[in-house]
């Protein structure tokens, strides 16, 4: 049976679409992507061909940068036809105007407050289990969010998500030789979840040396009463090849997820599975730090 918040954002996002042009313009950009399949790994991957998604990839995220533009995630600051749906007394659902994978929505705290997930795990497993078919992302300051003075998370249909299936083969803590670092936590219980997820997060703290918090991306879904949660722990937030101007590439949780995302063309065109592989492999923990991860997790994981 379909949630009252999955039916509220259906309604949305179709009220939206007609209504909004920049949306309207999005879903039109969507459904022309360009998608093919790469071997990542031994494991099936999309790249995907997005133009509209090259602001987001090379968007300056340093702190003057930043502190130079209106935050564009404040209401004060958007467009007249963006309308939102309340989740919960702090955060408001808003169709992304250049989505990724269908039903690519912002989820918005309502105070200007930094891209910081501490406190707001539950408001991650909130929104999974309330939006069925969709996985819920939050991109680290540093690893992809494109606001990291805004606190927010993001949603995306599940039916284009290969991690599923790749975590769903996968009984242990992590999915071995898989090019990048991902821990599973699955749960059926919310707040035991919650209670890990701040474990590890603390443990890839202290294993990387971070003050704060750790450079991190998130997934959750929730399934038959079940909680899955992929985090990656990050090494660095753009590949080389993105800095030299090789590939104008820079993975954030859902490319990480799967869709591996190229806004231009040329790239897209010559991209190949085993340039993914040194991209998520350079951008993600190393292995040896991450090992350390998993053993001060092996009581809890």
């Amino acid at each position: 049976m379909k949630s009252a918040l999955a039916a509220g954002v259906e309604r949305l996002i179709a009220e939206q679409t007609a209504s909004w042009p920049l949306l309207a313009s999005g879903v039109e950009g969507l459904r022309k992507a360009l998608t093919r399949t790469e071997r990542v790994a031994g494991r099936e991957l999309f790249v995907r061909h997005i133009p509209h998604r090259i602001g987001s990839t090379t968007a300056a995220v340093d702190a003057a940068s930043v502190a130079r533009r209106p935050c564009f995630l404040c209401t004060a600051n958007m467009p007249p036809e963006e309308k939102g749906l309340a989740f919960d007394e702090e955060f408001t659902l808003y169709c992304n105007p250049f989505p990724i994978l269908e039903g690519h929505l912002t989820i918005v705290h309502r105070d200007h407050r930094p891209q910081r997930i501490a406190g707001f795990f539950e408001t991650l497993l909130r929104l999974s289990e309330a939006l069925p078919g969709f996985f819920v992302i939050y991109n680290g300051p540093e690893c992809g969010a494109s606001a990291p003075d805004h606190l927010h998370f993001q949603a995306c249909s599940r039916a284009l998500f290969p991690i599923e299936r790749d975590s769903k083969e996968t009984p242990g803590p992590c999915i071995p030789n898989y090019a990048r670092q991902v821990l599973l936590l699955r749960h059926n219980d919310g707040a035991a979840l919650q209670d890990r997820l701040q474990f590890a997060v603390d443990a890839i703290a202290e294993v990387a040396g971070a003050e704060s918090e750790p450079l991190i991306n998130i997934a959750a879904f929730h399934d038959e009463g079940r909680w899955t949660v992929v985090l990656f722990p990050r090494r660095k937030h753009r590949p080389r090849v993105y800095e030299t101007g090789e590939l104008t590439v820079s993975p954030a949780a859902i490319d990480l997820c799967g869709v591996f995302v190229v806004p231009v063309l040329s790239d897209y065109r010559r991209i190949r599975g085993a340039d993914i592989e040194s991209i998520f492999e350079e951008v993600t923990m190393p292995s040896d730090l991450f090992n350390r991860v998993l053993a001060r997790l092996q009581d809890v994981l």
